[in-house]
């Protein structure tokens, strides 16, 4: 009997070690054509050009204004033409015009911004004379009434060429721009949330990835408050405890601001990844002299490889087992088939 069931498990453990070797030959086949590469495209070069006759500087300019005292915003606009051209100073507010930090200038020079308008504020500038290939400094004033609310307001001045009859109905594209952003001292209301704090790999969200290829960080910031917040910090990526990638967010100068009643989002590049293995994304964020924001998220990287090869051995593992359950209720028919002979003789 002993022998009769050697036979029987030997023949058994042949036949699931035989199937599994066919899956494992298939597996490879379907890996190697999941993981084919196509060739990259050949990057198509685009050309630019340039048709400004004006340049203004500092692109943006960040001042306190007390209630009842006035400040000076010093501006700097160059000819960059042959001929001497008269300038026209044009006081505009703006707001967000979308979530990647671009403003969208009001031009309608008899409106304001909703809320946090610095026009109000702004003195009004005669037209300037600026000779070819001149630098001439402008300064632009900001008086602050005494009833004006603590927080942050902003605005432009921008610089065109003149119109003959001495309008300043300028278009945008036909002017440069120099951006102010005030802060009125004060009881201030600073509330910045954190919204989006989401791993991508080419646009999409996720927390398994298949590659380490292409990752990103959609990061996004609520302004709740009244005055303008430049959050600085950090992002890591670990493995484990050890950190293998760290990015410096918003350490720059100037910052870049979330504005009050606005939201603001970066896509920042991530990067120390390997090919497999759990991955921990951490940031640590700062604002507002003391507040803090932190965030994790954790993400896995299996390559379709280990995944296909995976799903392969538990396939032939169940197989396997099925084929030795079926093997042991054979061989238990077959001893009671032959005890009921010896009985009946």
């Amino acid at each position: 009997m002993g022998t009769i069931l050697k036979k029987h498990m030997l023949r058994n453990a042949f036949t699931a070690l035989l199937f599994c070797s066919i899956l494992f030959v298939s597996s490879t086949g379907l890996v190697a054509a999941a993981t084919a590469k196509t060739p990259a495209k050949a990057a198509t070069p685009s050309a630019t050009t340039n048709t400004n006759t004006l340049k203004v500087s500092p692109v943006r300019t960040e001042l306190s204004i007390a209630p009842g005292t006035s400040g000076t915003v010093k501006t700097y606009i160059t000819n960059l033409t042959k001929t001497a051209i008269t300038v026209s100073p044009i006081e505009n507010d703006f707001v967000a015009g979308d979530e990647n930090g671009t403003p969208s200038i009001v031009l309608d020079e008899n409106s304001y911004a909703p809320t946090h308008s610095l026009k109000r504020f702004m003195v009004p500038l005669q037209n300037v004379t600026v000779g070819a290939g001149e630098t001439r400094e402008v300064d632009v004033t900001v008086t602050v009434p005494k009833s004006a609310r603590a927080g942050g307001y902003y605005g432009a001045i921008r610089y065109a060429p003149a119109n003959a009859d001495g309008s300043k109905s300028v278009n945008l594209s036909t002017s440069v721009a120099s951006l102010i952003l005030m802060t009125v001292p004060g009881p201030t209301t600073e509330d910045l949330r954190m919204t989006n704090f989401d791993i991508q790999q080419n646009g999409s969200n996720g927390s398994n990835f298949r590659t380490p290829d292409n990752m990103n960080l959609l990061l996004r910031f609520q302004n709740k408050g009244n005055v303008q917040e430049a959050p600085l910090g950090q992002i890591n990526v670990q493995k484990n405890k050890k950190v293998l990638y760290t990015y410096n967010f918003n350490q720059v100068d100037p910052k870049d601001n979330v504005l009050p009643d606005s939201a603001r989002r970066w896509n920042i590049p991530l990067k120390g990844f390997g090919k497999f293995g759990k991955y921990t994304v951490t940031g640590t964020f700062s604002y507002a002299n003391g507040k803090s924001i932190e965030a994790t998220k954790t993400i896995w990287i299996v390559p379709t490889t280990y995944i296909i090869i995976g799903a392969s051995s538990i396939i032939g593992l169940i197989f396997l087992v099925i084929l030795i359950v079926i093997g042991l209720k054979t061989y238990k028919r077959k001893i009671l088939r032959s005890s009921s002979r010896h009985r009946r003789r």
